[in-house]
C-alpha cells in the first residue's frame, strides 16, 4: 500500500475491515472519506472500487477504477479492475481496450492474460484472444480454465479439431466445474463434427457427472449443452435449477410495485435475438399481428445492430424500443419496473448471450419464458412456460419449475410473410429427377450414430431414394459419408446442400419429399420452414420439450400420424412412405393448397389465442392469484375483437 496521509489511515483501515465483513455501504464510504484526505491514493481509489462494485453501483465504480488505473497505469490490479467493472456493463470492446492500454513493459503473470484474453474473446478479437491464451499457458501449462477458454475460441473460429483438444486437456486438468463444462463442450463439438470415435463414452461420462454436481461444479454449465443428449427431464430442469441460481446469487427482488397504473396491458420482451435470427423470423409477423388497443410492447433489446430488414421489421412492430446492452441487470430490471411492465417475457433461457436472470429482481407482477429455450430454466423467478398441449402435457408438469401455460395449437408463432420462391429444378440443386428425397437440414450436432442406423434402415428399404443434408462443415460431411458407407449406403446416395439466404433455402426444400426428423433434439424452425414449403415431417415425440416440438408443428398441420410412436413404427412409415411417391405428393399437396388456414401458419388466430393466454395470466395476477397451470382453451376462431 502507498504511504498514507496521517488523516486517510483511519479512513483506509475502516473500510478495510467493513470489506471483509461484506458491509460494502459502509466500505464505500470510508475510502470516499479517506480520498478527502489523499485524493491521489491509487489504492484508496481501488478499493473504493471494489466495494461500489461489489454493491452493484457499477457507474461509480467504473469511475473510481478508472481513478486507480489513471494514477497507477501499470498497475495489473487497477487494469483488471476497470475491465471487471466495464464488463458487468457489458462494455466488452472498452474492457479489452483498457487491457491494450496496459504499459508493454509492466508486469503480466498468467491470470492477468487469462483475463485479456477473455476480455478479446468477449470482444470477439477472436484471433488476438489466442495468441493471449497461448502466452498465458506459456506461464502456467496446467492451468485448466485457460485450457478451455481457449478451446471455445478455437470453437468460434470454427476450429473443431482444436477446440476439442483444448476440452480433452481441460478435462484431464480439473476435477470441478471446468471439467464438467469442457465435457459438455467436448460432446457437443464430437457431435457438430459428426466425429463419433469417443462420443458414447464421452456421453456416458457427461450424464453421470450430472448426478454428482452440486451449487459450486455446476454453476457455470449451460442446460442447453443437455438437449441434444439423452440426458431425462429430472436432469434437464436440476441444471437449469443450478445455473439460474448461480446466475441470480445475491439478488434481492426490488420492492412490491404500487397500484397498477392505467392503460393497456403493458408486455415487455427481453431477447438479444432482435435481428436476424430464427427467434425474430418467427416472432416478427406475431408482434405485426397483436391487438395494438390492448397490448402495449417495449423491446427490451441487446441485441446486434444488424441492420437488416428483419430487424427494421421487429423494431416498428412494436411501441418501444429499448437498447438495454450496456445498462446493468439491475438498471434494465429497474426500467421495467419504472415503465410498469405488466408481462416480461423472455426470449431466451439458457441459451448464448441471454440475460433471463435479471427477471431475479422481479421487476414485473407476472414473469413468462416463452419459445426461445425448449426446457425448464429451473428458475424459481419464472412464473409460465408457454407450450401446447403436445410439447408441455400436463401430465408432464413436474418437469418444470414453471406453471405450464398451453396454446391450443402449436406453441411456435410463424411468419406468413416469410419467402416462397419456386421451386428450381432439381438439376440445379444435383439431385436425380426420378429419386424420392429425403431430407435433414438439422443442424449436425444433432444427428446421432442411432439416428443415421434408422435413416439406413429406411434407405435400404426404399432403394429410389437419396438422402438431402446440410453441409454445415467439411468434417461433419466426410464423417457422415464415410458412417453412412459403413451402414452399406453408397455415397452416391447423398446429397449435400451448400449453406444458402433463407429465401434459397425455402425455394430449395420445396424440391424434397420428406423430413426426417432427430432426437431428443428435434428440428424446430427449420421443421416449420420444412412444412412451409409443403414438405411433411417423419419425427418420434419423446419425453422433453426438445423432443417433442416436430410433433406439435406436424399436429399443427393436420398430420398427427406422422408423430410415430416408436422408432420401428418411424422406420415403418418413412420406408413406406418413400417406396410411396403418390401418397407423398398427396401429402405435400395437402400442406400446399390448406398452407394459410392450418393452425401453425395461421398468424392471426395465432395472435388471438397467445393474447388470450396473456390476458388470463393477467387477470389471474390482478385478482391476487397466485400463478397455476393454464390447460388449452378453445382456439379463437373468426376477427379479431
Amino acid at each position: 500500500m502507498n504511504t498514507l496521509h496521517p488523516g486517510a489511515q483511519r479512513h483506509w483501515h475502516h473500510g478495510v475491515q467493513a470489506l471483509r465483513a461484506g458491509q460494502w455501504q459502509e466500505a464505500a464510504q470510508a475510502f470516499t472519506d479517506g480520498l478527502r484526505q489523499d485524493p491521489a491514493d491509487a489504492l484508496m481509489w481501488l478499493n473504493l472500487a471494489r466495494a461500489q462494485l461489489s454493491d452493484n453501483r457499477l457507474e461509480p465504480a467504473t469511475d473510481a477504477a478508472r481513478r486507480a488505473r489513471d494514477l497507477q497505469p501499470g498497475n495489473p490490479l487497477t487494469v483488471r479492475m476497470l475491465a471487471e467493472c466495464l464488463s458487468r456493463q457489458n462494455r466488452r470492446e472498452e474492457c479489452a481496450e483498457v487491457f491494450d492500454l496496459y504499459p508493454a513493459d509492466a508486469p503480466r503473470d498468467a491470470d492477468f492474460l487469462n483475463a485479456q484474453g477473455n476480455a478479446l474473446f468477449q470482444a470477439r478479437r477472436l484471433h488476438e484472444a489466442v495468441d493471449i491464451f497461448f502466452k498465458a499457458l506459456a506461464l502456467q501449462v496446467d492451468n485448466a480454465l485457460v485450457h478451455y477458454r481457449l478451446g471455445l475460441t478455437f470453437r468460434d473460429l470454427a476450429l473443431n479439431r482444436e477446440a476439442t483438444e483444448c476440452f480433452r486437456t481441460a478435462i484431464a486438468l480439473d476435477d470441478g466445474a471446468v471439467r464438467l463444462l469442457s465435457l459438455s463442450l467436448l460432446v457437443h463439438e464430437s457431435r457438430q463434427s459428426c466425429d463419433w470415435s469417443t462420443l458414447e463414452a464421452d456421453t456416458a461420462a457427461l450424464l453421470a457427472a450430472l448426478d454428482q454436481v452440486n451449487d459450486t461444479t455446476g454453476q457455470m454449465l449451460s442446460p442447453f449443452a443437455l438437449l441434444a443428449v439423452d440426458a431425462t427431464p429430472e436432469q434437464q430442469r436440476r441444471m437449469g435449477a443450478i445455473r439460474a441460481r448461480s446466475l441470480s446469487q445475491g439478488v434481492v427482488p426490488l420492492p412490491a410495485p404500487g397500484p397498477r397504473r392505467p392503460g393497456r396491458i403493458r408486455v415487455g420482451y427481453l431477447s438479444s435475438d432482435f435481428h436476424h435470427h430464427a427467434t425474430a423470423v418467427l416472432m416478427a409477423e406475431l408482434l405485426e399481428r397483436r391487438d395494438s388497443a390492448r397490448f402495449e410492447v417495449t423491446l427490451y433489446c441487446h441485441s446486434l445492430d444488424d441492420g437488416t430488414p428483419l430487424m427494421h421489421r421487429i423494431r416498428a412492430a412494436c411501441d418501444h424500443h429499448l437498447d438495454v446492452r450496456h445498462l446493468s441487470n439491475e438498471d434494465v430490471a429497474r426500467r421495467m419496473r419504472d415503465d410498469g411492465i405488466d408481462i416480461a417475457v423472455d426470449l431466451k433461457g439458457h441459451t448464448r448471450g441471454s440475460r433471463f436472470e435479471l427477471l431475479a429482481w422481479r421487476p414485473a407482477p407476472v414473469q413468462v419464458t416463452f419459445l426461445g429455450y425448449p426446457a425448464s430454466t429451473g428458475a424459481d423467478f419464472i412464473d409460465y412456460l408457454i407450450g401446447d398441449p403436445v410439447v408441455t402435457p400436463l401430465a408432464q408438469a413436474g418437469q418444470y419449475s414453471e406453471h405450464i401455460a398451453q396454446l391450443p395449437h402449436s406453441y411456435q408463432p410463424n411468419d406468413r410473410q416469410r419467402p416462397l420462391p419456386p421451386c428450381p429444378p432439381r438439376a440445379e440443386l444435383g439431385l436425380p429427377e426420378d429419386a424420392v428425397v429425403l431430407c435433414c437440414f438439422n443442424q449436425t450436432y444433432k444427428i446421432s450414430p442411432h439416428m443415421l442406423d434408422l435413416w439406413a434402415a429406411i434407405l435400404h428399404g426404399a432403394p429410389r431414394a437419396v438422402l438431402w443434408m446440410l453441409r454445415w462443415n467439411a468434417h461433419a460431411e466426410a464423417h457422415l459419408t464415410q458412417e453412412l458407407a459403413a451402414r452399406g449406403v453408397a455415397a452416391e446416395r447423398i446429397v449435400w446442400a451448400p449453406k444458402r439466404t433463407l429465401e434459397d433455402h425455402i425455394a430449395r426444400l420445396r424440391a424434397a419429399d420428406l423430413f426426417l426428423d432427430t432426437w431428443p433434439c428435434n428440428a424446430h424452425t427449420t421443421a416449420s420452414e420444412a412444412l412451409w414449403a409443403a414438405v411433411p415431417v417423419l419425427t418420434v415425440p419423446g419425453p422433453t420439450f426438445a423432443s417433442r416440438v416436430a410433433a406439435s408443428l406436424t399436429c399443427a398441420c393436420g398430420l398427427p400420424d406422422l408423430a410415430c410412436a416408436s422408432e420401428a413404427d418411424y422406420v415403418a412409415l418413412g420406408t413406406a412412405l418413400a417406396n410411396d411417391p403418390a401418397l407423398l405428393g398427396f401429402l405435400k399437396q395437402q400442406l400446399e393448397e390448406h398452407r394459410l388456414t392450418l393452425p401453425l401458419f395461421d398468424t392471426d388466430r395465432y395472435a388471438r389465442d397467445y393474447e388470450a393466454l396473456l390476458m388470463r395470466m393477467f387477470e389471474r395476477q390482478q385478482a391476487g392469484l397466485p400463478p397455476q397451470a393454464l390447460a388449452a382453451a378453445p382456439s379463437l376462431e373468426g376477427d379479431a375483437a
